[in-house]
């Protein structure tokens, strides 16, 4: 991480009275796997980027401004090391993870522009492999096409207003509205409402949103409720989740559970399991099951890296079960 800092201005007695400072940061990480899902036939080999998080990398800024208030703002990147493209696909803009600007102070923070869906932020807070787009079964049950996804929308919200409540006794809400940038779209814009509470051994997440502007016809958008809890015991941290989808207008939606533990073998080992189950709600009798699980074996390389070896098991109604093999590594800087 790269860290500049300076003082912004001084009043007429050469007293500071405004500092600033900009960071640049991000991640990388490359993975090769041995994948088959209960829905292919076939197994295939692949490098890719991201595995245990998607490799990007940013610039953040702040600006304290007096009175306990700063201005701030982030610039964030997709990127995939395997090819040296930007985006994590081909639609994907610049700063297509975050790009936002805003205020923060002793009332909350508030901000404006492209931010990370807070239920995205909620769902990794209750599963071992985080934000994990690859391995992680709350995660791509949610989101993955591949995996029959149960979530419409992206990770990540575009024109979006955000605030965020100040931290009480490790409880904080978060309201976010997206607004639909589709002509003749006004009132069908998005809105999410979250709690994060985070206290000592304990986490605990309610989210509830409604996405609208990436429904798919004949579905006007959808309903999603998530929550969770992770709890510490030291010798294992312990995790699950509950998920419901509703489509609007559409007699489909699904519901999730998860559960998930993480064991520490000793300081810089730790063994992750997670199991998901999501059955998807459907008319005349099509509705359908899938159980995927993963395990891995984490090593902590040092304070910025980290190595992992990793096998997941995936199974959907009337299908094949598939396995998928896999060894990473993940660097921060």
């Amino acid at each position: 991480m790269l860290t500049v800092s300076g003082t912004a201005y001084a009043d007429s007695t050469g007293t500071a009275i405004s500092t600033s400072s900009v960071q640049m940061y991000g991640l990388i990480g490359m993975y090769v796997d041995n994948s088959k899902l209960s829905t292919t036939r076939a197994s295939t080999v692949q490098a890719a980027g991201g595995g245990l998080t998607t490799s990007y990398w940013g610039i953040r800024g702040r600006e304290d401004i007096g009175g306990g208030t700063a201005v701030i703002f982030a610039l964030e990147s997709f990127f995939r090391p395997n090819t040296g493209q930007m985006g994590r696909n081909t639609t994907d803009g610049l700063f297509s993870r975050n790009a936002y600007v805003g205020l923060t102070g002793r009332y909350g923070t508030f901000k404006l522009g492209e931010q990370t869906n807070p239920t995205y932020i909620n769902q990794q807070l209750v599963n071992p492999f985080g934000s994990s787009v690859v391995f992680s079964p709350l995660i791509v049950q949610s989101y993955t096409a591949a995996y029959n996804n149960t979530q419409i929308g992206d990770t990540v919200w575009q024109n979006a207003v955000e605030y965020v409540t100040p931290d009480y006794s490790g409880l904080t809400g978060t309201v976010i509205y997206g607004v639909s940038s589709t002509t003749g779209h006004q009132g069908k814009d998005n809105l999410g409402l979250h709690l994060t509470y985070r206290n000592g051994p304990l986490t605990a997440v309610f989210s509830a949103q409604r996405d609208r502007t990436a429904a798919i016809a004949p579905s006007t958008g959808q309903y999603l409720y998530l929550a969770g809890f992770a709890y510490d015991a030291k010798f294992a941290k312990v995790y699950a989740a509950a998920q419901t989808t509703s489509n609007n207008d559409v007699e489909t939606g699904s519901h999730t559970y998860e559960l998930g533990l993480s064991v520490p073998v000793t300081p810089s080992t730790a063994i992750l399991a997670e199991w998901a189950r999501t059955k998807h709600s459907a008319p005349l009798d099509r509705s359908n099951v899938r159980n995927t699980g993963t395990v891995a074996y984490d090593y902590i390389l040092s304070k910025r890296t980290q190595v992992y070896v990793v096998y997941s098991y995936d199974k959907l109604t009337d299908n094949p079960s598939g396995s998928t093999y896999g060894v990473g590594l993940q660097h921060t800087f």
